[in-house]
């Protein structure tokens, strides 16, 4: 018999359309829809504005119109708009149109009237500080000289700055010396050449010099160490050219340093970076003459860059008293990671000091990280997730929705603009208190946003709220295609969400696309094998596809490598012939294989993926690690040397 829905049914229905109501369509989205592109480009005959009056994406086409009519609209109405509209990405967009615009038109007391303190972005900061030359001088001075004081061109728009400088000489012929020496460091030759031309004959000297050092960098033992009036250019000088003769023959570079470094009179940021490179390519190249001097410089230096690489080295040497006594010369924020005091454990356990080695394993186990989790496994202890909890006030759980950042974000959707939408939603993580964020997160999680949930636990630095930070997208078909290639399903998991956070339709520099971040090339190619058309640089955004080619292709590179995890993934990120050439010259643990790989990129890149691995599978099993293991027994006790390449 049916039976009348219950009074708790109703009640519960009714809370959930309440909660809900704001992502209602309404009636006026296809016009604001049709009102944004004809805005965009400046059709305002085709807006039909009774019908967007009062849509919560109003904004938007206000910004288009007053946009359009800088720099004549006044500052004023800049500044309403920007009050107005505070709460929104809006505000910040129309403030940079504003300065560029008054810029542009040399309307200086526009610019300054609308001006929020320096501005983002080279273009920007010409115009503010030319507009403060006359008002400010001296900060039009210092700020100018920062953005001149570049080895490279800049924008148009900082001609009139730099010009005003240089007529007032405030930019001046050291100024002018030095940015040519950073543009010859560069390999900017254009530049150089054209800032030579405006040096006097009193830098004779120094493009003399210069030339003897193009032509032949171990002239540097025999030019003037009196470069420029005053010997002013000599520290730029010898800076560049021994940053070429460093990159060029590190060893000759530290014999003719060690030369002439007693009798140079340079100041000590120019000395500093002179060794900085030094060090740096000496223990890059492994040139082993140079190592007594690097050891010798290396504390006067205390750069963390510099300590890190050199314990590298003493890793790959086996040099365990090496390792000990340079995390020991780290600064306390740095030696104290998990990866250093891990070092310090394998160390001192080489050393047969296991008592402390235990001590410096159980600090690196509090952390949640590879080698937190690789110390936990030296100790035979559960790793400790550190995990918070991510609950949210029921009452705040209500009101989010009605937020207006989130009624636009949703409107925004709803109208086909998710670039907008998540400008939107980022903004009101950014400027949301901890509480707010964290409502933010849960309506992000309620959503299915994963993408927008993963930026929101970052922007409120939510480390430890795991559910939002790795959050279950696309479950479905990572088990799934995990089960056909029968690929771990929670590595391919980590791969995706390092690779792109969960954005589908995540682009790199380098042109990889979507969730797995795959390249034309190799989607191609692995579509191909599957007896599937290309599926183009668009086709390829499809998560479904996406996640299935991915799959796909780890498992190739896992049968490369005999299953091992760590040089499959290193190969997805960095290319099979590279990992093949790491391995024949790989040390046979497997961490310092992983702390051996010359790619920084690379190498954070493994760690985080077995990482996130081990996350995905303890947070499947509600947060429980019992059972969860970093690395298969093969992966821990096998050797990382050419037997791990199969053999076709």
């Amino acid at each position: 018999m049916l039976r009348s829905p219950s009074f708790a049914y109703w009640k519960a229905l009714l809370t959930a359309a309440l909660l809900w109501w704001p992502m209602a369509a309404p009636a006026d989205d296809r016009a604001m829809h049709d009102a944004l592109q004809a805005a965009r480009s400046q059709q305002w005959h085709a807006i039909d504005q009774a019908a967007i009056e009062n849509h919560v994406l109003a904004g938007y086409i206000d910004y288009h119109r007053l946009k359009a009519r800088l720099p004549a609209a006044s500052p004023d109405r800049v500044l309403h708009f920007i009050e107005t509209h505070s709460d929104s990405p809006l505000a910040g967009w129309m403030r940079g149109q504003a300065i560029s615009a008054y810029g542009e038109a040399g309307r200086y007391g526009d610019l300054l009237a609308v001006a929020d303190g320096v501005p983002d972005g080279t273009e920007r900061q010409c115009h503010y500080y030319a507009a403060l030359l006359d008002t400010a001088p001296a900060t039009a001075a210092q700020g100018g000289r920062e953005l001149w004081h570049k080895g490279h061109s800049q924008p148009e728009a900082c001609n009139p700055l730099f010009n005003t400088l240089r007529a007032r000489g405030e930019i001046g012929p050291l100024e002018i010396w030095e940015r040519m020496m950073l543009a010859w460091r560069n390999g900017e030759t254009g530049l150089a050449k054209y800032l030579g031309r405006m040096l006097g004959p009193d830098w004779g000297d120094g493009k003399a010099a210069m030339a003897r050092l193009q032509a032949d960098y171990a002239a540097i033992t025999t030019i003037p160490t009196c470069i420029g009036p005053g010997c002013q250019g000599s520290g730029a000088l010898f800076s560049a050219g021994m940053h070429g003769f460093t990159r060029a023959d590190t060893e000759a570079a530290l014999e003719a340093w060690r030369r002439i470094s007693p009798h140079l009179s340079i100041d000590e940021a120019h000395r500093r970076s002179i060794e900085h490179d030094l060090v740096f390519y000496s223990l890059v190249r492994d040139i082993r003459q140079n190592r007594a001097w690097v050891d010798e410089a290396l504390p006067r230096l205390a750069d963390a860059e510099l300590l890190e690489l050199r314990t590298r080295v003493a890793l790959a040497d086996r040099d365990w008293r090496g390792v000990i006594g340079w995390i020991d010369s780290m600064a306390a924020e740095q030696r104290h990671k998990a990866r250093w005091q891990y070092w310090l454990g394998r160390a001192h356990a080489q050393l047969g000091d296991d008592t402390t080695a235990r001590a410096a394993y159980a600090r690196a186990a509090t952390e949640r990280d590879f080698y937190g989790f690789a110390a936990a496994d030296r100790l035979g202890q559960p790793y400790a997730l550190n995990m918070a909890p991510t609950q949210v006030d029921p009452g705040l759980r209500q009101r989010v929705a009605n937020w207006p950042a989130v009624r636009r974000t949703e409107a925004l959707l709803r109208i086909d603009e998710p670039g907008l939408a998540s400008s939107e939603w980022y903004a009101a993580a950014a400027r949301a208190s901890t509480e707010e964020a964290r409502a933010l997160a849960d309506y992000a999680h309620q959503r299915g946003w994963h993408a927008r949930l993963v930026q929101t636990t970052i922007a409120a630095q939510l480390w430890d709220a795991l559910p939002w930070r790795f959050p279950e997208a696309y479950r479905d078909q990572f088990m799934h295609w995990g089960e056909r290639t029968g690929v771990d399903p929670y590595l391919l998991m980590g791969i995706a969400r390092r690779e792109s956070a969960y954005n589908p339709n995540a682009l790199s520099p380098a042109g990889a696309r979507g969730l797995m971040q795959l390249m034309p090339g190799t989607a191609a190619n692995v579509s191909r094998k599957l007896g599937l058309s290309d599926p183009g640089p668009y086709g390829v955004l499809d998560p479904a596809l996406n996640i299935r080619l991915g799959s796909t292709y780890i498992d190739e590179m896992l049968d490369r490598y005999h299953g091992n995890r760590l040089a499959a993934t290193a190969a997805y990120n960095a290319g099979p012939h590279r990992v093949d050439r790491w391995l024949r010259d790989a040390p046979q643990a497997f961490d310092l294989f992983v702390e051996s790989i010359p790619f920084r990129e690379t190498r954070h890149y493994v760690q985080a993926v077995m990482t996130y691995r081990v996350i995905f599978e303890s947070l499947a099993k509600g947060g429980d690690t019992r059972g969860v293991a970093l690395l298969t027994p093969a992966e821990r006790q096998g050797r990382y040397d050419g037997s791990l390449q199969a053999r076709n």
